[in-house]
């Protein structure tokens, strides 16, 4: 994509409780971009505009003519006009045992919200209790589903819901069990010989086997840091959350929920 002109704004375009939009928008402020803000959900416009440049989802960072995927910070970098000076990734095994035990906390949590209550929406945010924990869930299915059946990860894998009707506490649990067997025997099967150095078919830009499964960590732990959060909001113990050394080394954003304003 061309180079922009450093005069051009930079726009980020972003929805809230989306984890990589978060990350996005911390990325810039930490590194002094100024940047406007939209709101997908709130500006009537901000779909449009995302149309013309081929694209459905969030987060999207763009400056004049050239844009890039905002899940890929060395693309945001680019984007911007800044340096990027790379990152350290944990070894896959610490990546393989922190989802598991990230995934595991989910099931906890979401159990332990009232049955009369997974309904309940997310502040800003047209997503479900339950819908958030089948989220996460579906995370890690994207996964194996890159893995086991070879399918690449294409814009919107990450928006699946369940069916109507099946958004029930037992269903969703029963979405997360299967997917944790199937996760706990990729990992038997294929966890020591995978090329993680190889190149993920994804959607969302340039990224090796490694990027892709460090994300599916963070991305599945950030969501986690929500849950804990609707446990405050409920007023429960968040009994069965990770402990705070799970998230130690990942690219995770600083805060667990976006706090700007709506317009």
């Amino acid at each position: 994509m061309p180079d922009a002109s450093p005069r051009e704004t930079v726009k980020a375009y972003w929805q809230p409780g989306c984890t990589s939009c978060l990350r996005m928008k911390e990325f810039l402020t930490r590194h002094g971009v100024p940047f406007t803000s939209v709101n997908v959900l709130d500006d009537p416009q901000a779909f449009a505009a995302l149309a013309e440049l081929g694209v459905r989802s969030v987060p999207i960072v763009q400056r004049g003519s050239d844009w890039a995927n905002g899940q890929v910070l060395r693309d945001v970098a680019r984007v911007a006009g800044i340096p990027w000076g790379g990152a350290a990734m944990l070894p896959v095994p610490d990546l393989y045992q922190r989802l598991v035990t990230i995934q595991t906390a989910a099931r906890d949590l979401f159990a332990a919200i009232p049955d009369d209550r997974i309904g309940d929406q997310l502040p800003n945010r047209p997503r479900s209790y339950a819908e958030l924990t089948y989220h996460i869930f579906n995370i890690a299915d994207a996964w194996l589903e890159h893995e086991e059946q070879r399918l690449p990860l294409a814009e919107g894998a990450y928006n699946r819901i369940p069916a109507p009707g099946e958004a029930t506490k037992p269903l969703v649990i029963a979405y997360g069990d299967k997917v944790m067997a199937n996760l706990k025997a990729w990992w038997a099967r294929a966890g020591a010989s995978t090329d993680y150095a190889r190149r993920a078919q994804v959607y969302y830009g340039d990224v090796n086997l490694h990027e892709f499964f460090e994300r599916t960590t963070w991305h599945s732990g950030q969501h986690v840091r929500q849950m804990t959060m609707v446990h405050g909001l409920l007023g429960l113990p968040a009994t069965g959350a990770p402990p705070p050394a799970t998230y130690e080394g990942l690219p995770m954003p600083e805060k667990v929920w976006d706090t700007e304003k709506m317009a």
